[in-house]
């Protein structure tokens, strides 16, 4: 069975390193519920943090052009690499798992929805969205405060 695209990396992932993730957002969480004044400044470190497939897709790209260009220019038999990557990189797309994503998950990248789980807290926390409490059918408001 193919995992949904939120689940799938989460689900080839060790339970201690989702464990460790999801802890260390908390942490930062509660850091800057202390510092709501700083909440802005990580909002934007958020918008500049690569991803889990943002750091496979530039590992496999760096991976197939190095083995095209050794192929080309040193052996042909360094082609065999863009052919693993892209397999591996298919592999990833259907599966969700991939060999790079153990070792950059135990580096900490995560994924989109691990991201935004802590830009929402942090949005949340500095009070985007007290505008909505209580108040019913506002759902064009209640979007235009999740996608700031």
């Amino acid at each position: 069975m193919i995992p949904s695209t939120t689940d799938r990396v989460p689900a080839h992932t060790a339970d201690e390193v989702n464990r460790r993730i999801r802890k260390e957002t908390e942490s930062r969480v509660r850091w800057y519920e202390a510092r709501p004044w700083l909440i802005g400044e990580r909002l934007a470190e958020l918008d500049r943090e690569w991803d889990i497939e943002r750091a496979l897709e530039a590992n496999a790209a760096t991976l197939a052009l190095t083995g095209i260009v050794l192929g080309a220019t040193a052996d042909r038999r360094w082609l065999l690499l863009p052919a693993a990557v892209t397999a591996f990189l298919l592999q990833h797309a259907v599966q969700g798992w991939c060999p790079p994503l153990p070792v950059l998950r135990r580096m900490g990248f995560r994924t989109a929805r691990e991201i935004e789980e802590e830009r929402v807290a942090l949005k949340a926390l500095r009070g985007d969205f007290r505008a909505l409490d209580g108040k019913a059918g506002q759902a064009r408001q209640a979007l235009a405060a999740a996608r700031e």
